[in-house]
């Protein structure tokens, strides 16, 4: 298998989270250059279907895009440790607060960068209105994460799950113009950093310079 990734994007960083959490080591992961349109190449765009990473292409030709989707396969194949549930019942509030966490904080910050971050500019038609739009739905979002937060060490369950992973990669993106949660969030204050103490958070993002 192939996963086609590029290593600042946080879709992408869903799935490499996922894997180093995992210790799926039997993966190729190719990087693509968005800034010089690799993942617009004919042959990309034909296995993708869109200009989308990650994609994951399978021994037999298969290609899955969506991050979520890439994720839902890899837990199929290799269980542990379970991150999608282990019962009806948990496995719907994992769905549940992933998509919350993905609504209401992710896509909002995701957003914001790549309508605030200059060197987003080569990807998107930027619009400052968006991004303060984006900023103020996203803070919005992260109290209800406090809340939840207040009496739950994790999002969804009793350890980490694809909840987490799919939320924090995105707020995380945030780093990219400073952004860093308030501190009179203190739950999502300290539920970020057990997320950045992970040994997981750092697998495949570029080395930051001293």
């Amino acid at each position: 298998m192939k996963l086609y990734d590029t290593p600042l994007a946080p879709n992408p960083r869903r799935v490499r989270w996922l894997m180093a959490e995992k210790g799926i080591e039997d993966i190729e992961v190719v990087s693509l250059n968005l800034m010089e349109g690799q993942h617009k190449t004919p042959d990309y765009l034909r296995k993708a279907g869109l200009a989308n990473v990650p994609m994951l292409e399978l021994d037999d030709g298969t290609c899955i895009t969506e991050s979520v989707a890439i994720c839902r396969y890899l837990e199929s194949r290799y269980p542990e440790p379970n991150l999608f549930g282990r019962s009806p019942e948990e496995t719907a509030v994992i769905e549940m607060w992933m998509r919350r966490g993905e609504m209401l904080v992710s896509l909002p910050f995701m957003n914001m960068v790549r309508h605030s971050h200059p060197a987003m500019a080569a990807l998107e038609s930027q619009s400052p209105e968006m991004a303060e739009r984006s900023l103020k739905g996203g803070l919005g979002g992260l109290k209800v994460l406090d809340r939840r937060l207040a009496d739950h060490e994790w999002l969804a369950a009793d350890r980490l799950t694809i909840a987490d992973i799919v939320t924090f990669s995105g707020l995380d993106f945030g780093r990219m113009v400073k952004f860093k949660p308030p501190e009179d969030l203190p739950n999502v204050v300290r539920w970020a950093d057990a997320m950045r103490e992970r040994p997981a958070a750092q697998a495949g993002m570029p080395k930051r310079a001293a």
